[in-house]
């Protein structure tokens, strides 16, 4: 199957926001929902498993990397596209390797209202549906309206009713918790057009406030946690004493920026450095509150348990 160009033992840490982690047995970057199929078809011949890997900006990939096949679905299939619905409003069509915020843009520069937040979200597409990205209030099943997947037998589409979206978390990410296959190819949105100034001027507004309170210029997965029903996690963390917490001089920290952020510090930590800290502030965060946080980042390969 050279047509799939499979690479192998490459190094993974480039492809992950956090710059940690190890290599990829195997490795692919598709163009079309058949070559998805093609590579899980190749995969279940060799016997290994499969891991589906986008932006990279919200995992954490073990230092031994993956044993198995990575299909990172990137911008070989990132297409967008739009066309006016008989309403009046905006079908966008995207391909789940498109960058959120490019989605987010393209829908500004349209004058649409209602994705502004998607804007400063780091992650592809395919991953905004699989975990229902939001922030400031707006999130991705707010217009999503069909969502296209492979689902380890064939490919199919579903509307945005049956995608069953609740807080991060999606029918993707339930049927992946379930080890079912579930590949995000391709969704579609509708938006009402807006006015365009008051589209940019929250844009532009949503950025300064984000910069002005994450750390954007740091290795991370961006928020470690999710958050708890009732709380926030960065203010857990905080009560507990850890904002700006290193166990260590690894580079892994808690974010003195903002404490619902681990960072890597320049890109020198490993992936078990990070793991060590996440796990502390668990557990510490927990005897301080009684409230155990559940990790918002995905892992990626072994961790030991």
């Amino acid at each position: 199957m050279a047509e799939l160009n499979i690479s192998e033992n490459v190094p993974l840490a480039g492809y992950s926001t956090f710059r940690c982690g190890g290599p990829a047995r195997y490795f692919a970057e598709p163009s079309t929902g058949d070559e998805v199929a093609a590579l899980f078809k190749w995969a279940e011949d060799k016997g290994i498993e499969v891991f589906i890997l986008g932006n990279g900006s919200n995992c954490l990939i073990s230092d031994e990397g993956f044993d198995g096949l990575v299909i990172r679905i990137a911008k070989n299939m990132s297409g967008l596209s739009s066309e006016e619905t008989d309403d009046g409003r905006v079908k966008i069509t995207c391909g789940a390797g498109l960058p959120y915020a490019r989605f987010g843009s393209y829908c500004a520069e349209l004058s649409l209202t209602g994705a502004e937040f998607a804007c400063g979200i780091p992650g592809s597409c395919g991953g905004a549906v699989f975990m229902n990205a939001g922030a400031y209030g707006g999130e991705t099943k707010d217009f999503v309206t069909k969502v296209t997947y492979w689902n380890g037998e064939n490919i199919r589409s579903i509307n945005g009713a049956e995608c069953d979206f609740g807080y991060r978390t999606s029918l993707f990410e339930k049927l992946a918790g379930e080890g079912k296959t579930a590949v995000i190819l391709e969704f579609e949105a509708v938006l009402s057009k807006g006015n365009k100034d008051e589209i940019t001027a929250l844009v532009e507004d949503l950025r300064r406030r984000r910069t002005a309170s994450q750390p954007l210029d740091v290795p991370s997965a961006g928020s470690t946690f999710k958050r708890p029903e009732g709380y926030f996690a960065a203010k857990l963390i905080e009560d507990a004493g850890l904002k700006g917490f290193a166990l260590d001089d690894s580079g892994a920290q808690v974010s003195p920026k903002h404490a619902g952020f681990v960072v890597n510090n320049g890109g020198t930590a490993r992936a078990s450095d990070v793991m060590r800290l996440i796990d502390y502030v668990v557990e510490k965060v927990f005897e301080n509150s009684g409230v155990r946080l559940e990790k918002e980042v995905r892992l990626v390969g072994n961790f030991g348990g």
